[in-house]
C-alpha cells in the first residue's frame, strides 16, 4: 500500500455473537455461563477516531477486556498502560479499571489485533487473519493516523499484514520504529502484561522510554 486509504464505509465491527471464528465463539459461550453478568462479546475500539495515534493489543483478558467491555481495564496490564497515557498526556481523568470511570483518551485510540478471548490468552493464525478485516476498517477510519504502537509480537505482525507489508522486511524489538510504505510509523513495545512485567522483560522505565519515542513523532 503507498498511502493510507480513507472510506465512506460504515467501521467494520464484529457482531456482538460473532461466529465468524468457531473456537472462539465456543469459548466465549462457555464464559457467558460462567459469568452471565460480564461483557463476553467482542470488544470494541476505544478513544476517538480522529487520534493520530492508534495502540494495537493482542486480544481482550478474561478478567480485563472480557468482562468490561473496554480495551485494557480490568486486569493489570491496563494498571501500565492508562497509567502511561496519563504521565504522557494522552488521556484525562482517573483511571478505576472501570468503562464508566470517565477516563478519556486524548489523540489515541485503543484496539486489538483479535477482538474475542482467545484460550490461554493464545489466539490462532486464522484466528488473527479472520480478525484482520476489523483492524484494516479501523487503520481507513483514522484519517489523522500517524502512528501504530504494536504490543508485542502479534499484534507487530497483524499491523503489517493489514498495511499489505512484508513481515520479513520488518523485525520486531522494543522500542523499533518502522517506516510502512502507506505513510504510517510503526512503533513496537513488549506487551505490557503481568507476566512481562513479572519476569522483568519490561519494566515501567522500558514502557516509557516508548512513549518518549511516540511523543516525540507526535
Amino acid at each position: 500500500m503507498s498511502q493510507k486509504m480513507q472510506t465512506n464505509k460504515p467501521l467494520l465491527m464484529p457482531k456482538p455473537d460473532c461466529q465468524i471464528c468457531p473456537r472462539l465463539a465456543a469459548f466465549r459461550a462457555e464464559n457467558r455461563a460462567k459469568y452471565p453478568d460480564k461483557f463476553n462479546a467482542p470488544v470494541p475500539s476505544f478513544g476517538p477516531e480522529s487520534a493520530e495515534l492508534l495502540i494495537v493489543g493482542l486480544a481482550p483478558g478474561l478478567k480485563g477486556a472480557n468482562f468490561t467491555g473496554r480495551p485494557f481495564t480490568g486486569d493489570f496490564a491496563g494498571e501500565l498502560l492508562y497509567s502511561s497515557l496519563l504521565k504522557y498526556g494522552l488521556a484525562q481523568g482517573e483511571f478505576k479499571a472501570h468503562p464508566d470511570d470517565g477516563l478519556e483518551l486524548i489523540n489515541c485510540r485503543i484496539t486489538n489485533a483479535v477482538r474475542c478471548l482467545p484460550p490461554e490468552n493464545k489466539p490462532t493464525g486464522d484466528e488473527i487473519n479472520q480478525c484482520q478485516p476489523f483492524l484494516k476498517s479501523q487503520f481507513d477510519h483514522m484519517p489523522n493516523l500517524k502512528i501504530v504502537m504494536a504490543l508485542g509480537l502479534i499484534a507487530h505482525n497483524a499491523v503489517l499484514k493489514t498495511s499489505g507489508e512484508k513481515l520479513s522486511a520488518y523485525k520486531f524489538t522494543h522500542g523499533g520504529q518502522h517506516e510502512l510504505g502507506n505513510g504510517l510509523t510503526l512503533i513496537d513495545s513488549y506487551h505490557c502484561s503481568k507476566y512481562n512485567t513479572s519476569t522483568r522483560r519490561l519494566t515501567e522505565p522500558m514502557f516509557h522510554d516508548v512513549f518518549e519515542i511516540i511523543k516525540s513523532n507526535l
